[in-house]
């Protein structure tokens, strides 16, 4: 039987990155049967939201989804596609993986890290107050001075459950995989009652892998020192929200860029998967952009799905296709205007060809 998956297009250069991603996939030798729907700024155009009612159920019911990247517009516009749908199917847990394929440049060879980010709380849960707003008023005065009056003002929730469950979704993985250790990263020196409690909610579900999985503990700030100066000696990094999509964008900066980081949302129910990297609407059409990160991605479905073979071989074909640097898009030249360097669909063919030798 074929799997049911929802194709998300996305906008930018999403629609063009995901039809090369299909192709990969679909030369695997895995049957898929694909329910497209769209999403983000052509929706909102035809129709008056960028997440139409019919894309969360067919998501919902299909239980896995492959998504192109979503612009999500700076300071005014609607609020990120991509944070609504964490938030209304329950994708708690983001996975970035951070690997270092020989071939892409890089000053940290062999970097080989996964940043797993609660997904659903901390400042990304949308409580926001506007300037001048009875709500941000009221929270001033609260402050008794501590808060300049001419602020707005953001809540960052952090739960026992929300913490929990994405700690033991980190162990979890790191069993699953093989993975040595676990480092939950906060500021619970500055943020006591927040990342305070993100810290002690950590240790007791890291005392339930006592023995299989080592567990230690990282400022953020320090964290982000440790990361450039030996990022050889971390794993698996666990944290809150804002904390992960900072940190995930670093460690892609370790293994090359955001064109190779792919990245995929799990909840109880459903999984969405995704590159790290947005949509850049300025090279849309143009058959330039790496598809690196969303192929990746989609490997990560095939995990998902229970495609173990066919995602050990995609992975294969994509290294080999970046180690031999001849059908490789210009952002994995040595230089960027290097005339040998191949467009989207191009590289593309190059997967699906080294696919085909085994």
């Amino acid at each position: 039987m074929p799997h049911r998956v929802t194709l998300i297009p996305g906008d930018g250069t999403g629609p063009e990155l995901v039809a090369a991603a299909r192709r990969v996939l679909e030369a695997t030798g895995v049957a898929f049967d694909w329910e497209v729907h769209e999403a983000g700024i052509g929706a909102m155009e035809k129709r008056g939201t960028p997440l139409p009612p019919e894309v969360l159920e067919s998501i919902r019911r299909n239980a896995v989804a492959l998504k192109g990247p979503i612009t999500t517009p700076i300071g005014t516009g609607f609020r990120s596609v991509n944070v609504a749908l964490r938030q209304e199917l329950g994708l708690y847990a983001c996975l970035r993986p951070c690997k270092h394929y020989p071939g892409v440049r890089s000053h940290y060879p062999g970097v080989d890290l996964v940043v797993v980010r609660e997904n659903t709380e901390d400042l990304y849960a949308g409580v926001e107050f506007d300037l001048g707003s009875p709500e941000a008023d009221r929270i001033i005065e609260m402050g008794k001075g501590k808060i300049r009056q001419d602020s707005a003002i953001s809540i960052k929730p952090i739960s026992v459950t929300g913490t929990r469950q994405i700690v033991r979704f980190a162990f979890e993985h790191a069993l699953r995989y093989g993975r040595r250790r676990v480092t939950a990263v906060a500021k619970a020196n500055i943020m006591k009652f927040t990342d305070g409690l993100f810290y002690c909610e950590a240790r007791e579900v890291a005392a339930e892998y006592a023995g299989r999985v080592e567990y230690d503990e990282r400022l953020v700030d320090n964290m982000c020192m440790q990361l450039v100066q030996k990022p050889e000696l971390y794993d698996v990094l666990v944290m809150p929200n804002l904390y992960g999509d900072i940190l995930s964008d670093l460690c892609a900066g370790l293994v090359g860029g955001l064109g190779v980081a792919p990245g995929a949302n799990i909840g109880p129910d459903v999984a969405v998967f995704e590159p790290t990297h947005g949509s850049a609407p300025q090279h849309a059409g143009r058959n330039r952009v790496n598809p690196t990160a969303l192929i990746l991605s989609g490997m990560l479905m095939l995990r998902h799905l229970g495609e173990e073979d066919a995602a050990v071989r995609l992975e294969r074909a994509v290294a080999a296709v970046i180690a031999e640097g001849k059908r490789v898009t210009y952002d994995m030249k040595p230089r960027r205007d290097d005339p040998g360097a191949v467009g989207t669909a191009e590289m593309a063919d190059a997967i699906i060809e080294a696919l085909g030798r085994g």
